[in-house]
């Protein structure tokens, strides 16, 4: 069951309708601990009690973290075995998340590295035989994040009920928005049924996501996946599409899924948190990830960057800083070199964003980069960065994205490529479909000039009208079958 089924639509209407009826509290979360359960069944079933012993651990971990300090007992022991639960549970977090997605990763490097064919061999076991549990990234973090908040002094939850809703909350459970838990459970204390103008923008949240995905993202999904599984067979012009296509894909697919997921907790009187605001039209790598999957830009400032000094410890460690951390969010996206690839890359151009803002205010410069000329080279200069950065994000194998920055001017393509991709499998031509994609970067302008510039914003009733053509047109012109949602893998 994905967000994009008569399914889920039936599954969703079952538990609106569940939900509002029990007036009381314990009942309504209970209700939405239970459908979140039968919607990760629906999925993996048989990881059901790992999460559930996951809870149940972080639950009791947090309780003994914030437990009040007794006045027999000293600051320092307290603080100490405090100290001591907090890196327990980071660890034993962090080790779930390493067995399940990086034990292949390490055993194949070893095995390269060595000639230890008994590594590679287990290597190979281990991925064939071991599925790592949906969600287990997100899941994780927001566990570090709970555990973290409590230790430095945030109350634990004092009903498993309450932190097991939370945890487990099926919007969010594959693949977030990382949430933190007070910032979602305070929701409770004015918790209300969703007035019409309310109902009628989690109805045009979802339907608007949805659209982004089936219509949209899933459609860009054939042809990249046609261009990057025949790699030596495309041409330079063929790859340089490609990879413009798998960053608009990217982006469409993920924060489709954002959209349908912070609907569907609209409905359900829940409020979370946004994870894009139109990145693709930032102007510096920094902005870039204010504007990217924001809740994790805002876990990884506030649960590495900061603990680690951020930008208080001077320049160079800085830029260390700042390199460390992308790097780890490189890992965190997937055991593969090209990830940590990606992620030194972003860490880099964030250290030398770093220098070139400290030199430009140093010598008086700030004034280029707010000219016309200065945006517009910073923005060029981003996303450049950003979409050439993708291609070890979209082929993580090192030699396969060796060989497509290697090919990228001067190759020609096979000579059935364009005809079994464009003709037989889109049924256009190349160019036809260069159109396309500029007309949608177009059209992704003009929402960002009405959402930003014009401040100008359809009302409810408008949206109510436009939901059923949104789910019409990806009835009718999405994939059959769909594809699969880029970041479940992550």
């Amino acid at each position: 069951m994905t967000f994009i089924s008569l399914q889920y639509a039936l599954f969703l209407l079952f538990v609106f309708v569940a939900y509002w009826l029990i007036p009381l509290l314990w009942w309504r979360l209970f209700i939405m601990l239970v459908a979140s359960l039968i919607f990760y069944a629906s999925l993996q079933i048989w990881y059901i009690p790992l999460l559930l012993v996951g809870t149940l651990f972080n639950y009791g971990l947090a309780m003994a973290i914030g437990e009040p300090l007794d006045w027999r007992i000293a600051n320092e022991t307290w603080n100490r075995r405090r100290l001591l639960l907090l890196l327990t549970g980071i660890s034993l977090n962090v080790l779930l998340l390493l067995g399940f997605k990086y034990v292949p990763f390490f055993l194949n490097s070893i095995g390269t590295l060595f000639n230890w064919s008994v590594a590679l061999d287990n290597a190979d076991w281990v991925k064939t035989h071991v599925i790592a549990p949906l969600g287990l990234s997100f899941f994780c973090f927001e566990c570090i994040a709970y555990l973290i908040d409590v230790y430095r002094g945030a109350p634990a939850a004092t009903s498993l009920l309450h932190f097991a809703a939370y945890k487990l909350f099926f919007p969010k459970l594959i693949s977030g928005p990382i949430t933190r838990y007070h910032n979602l459970i305070n929701q409770l204390k004015s918790q209300r049924f969703p007035t019409a103008d309310r109902i009628a923008e989690a109805l045009w949240t979802i339907a608007f996501g949805a659209a982004k995905k089936g219509l949209f993202a899933d459609n860009l999904g054939i042809y990249v996946d046609l261009s990057f599984t025949n790699l030596q067979r495309a041409g330079s012009g063929d790859l340089w599409l490609a990879i413009f296509a798998y960053g608009l894909q990217l982006y469409l697919d993920f924060s489709g899924y954002v959209d349908m997921a912070r609907g569907t907790a609209l409905l359900m009187g829940w409020y979370l948190p946004p994870n894009f605001d139109f990145p693709y039209f930032s102007t510096s790598i920094a902005d870039f990830w204010r504007r990217w999957h924001i809740t994790l830009g805002d876990w990884l400032r506030n649960y590495l960057y900061f603990p680690l000094g951020g930008s208080r410890v001077g320049l160079w460690r800085t830029c260390l800083n700042l390199s460390l951390v992308m790097l780890i969010a490189g890992i965190w996206h997937g055991a593969a070199w090209g990830f940590i690839v990606w992620g030194g890359l972003h860490g880099l151009a964030l250290a030398v964003h770093r220098l070139t803002d400290v030199v430009c205010k140093r010598w008086r410069l700030e004034f280029f980069w707010e000219s016309s000329i200065g945006i517009l080279s910073g923005w060029l200069l981003t996303q450049g960065m950003v979409f050439a950065s993708w291609i070890f994000f979209r082929l993580p194998n090192l030699k396969d994205s060796g060989w497509a920055i290697s090919h990228l001017w001067g190759h020609t393509a096979d000579a059935q490529f364009a005809h079994k991709v464009y003709v037989e499998a889109l049924g256009l031509e190349r160019v036809q479909l260069s159109l396309i994609l500029g007309a949608l970067a177009v059209a992704m302008l003009g929402n960002y000039a009405l959402s930003r510039s014009l401040k100008l914003e359809l009302n409810w009733p408008v949206k109510l009208v436009l939901v059923p053509l949104c789910l019409y047109a990806v009835w009718v012109l999405a994939p059959a079958g769909g594809l699969p949602y880029i970041y479940f893998d992550f």
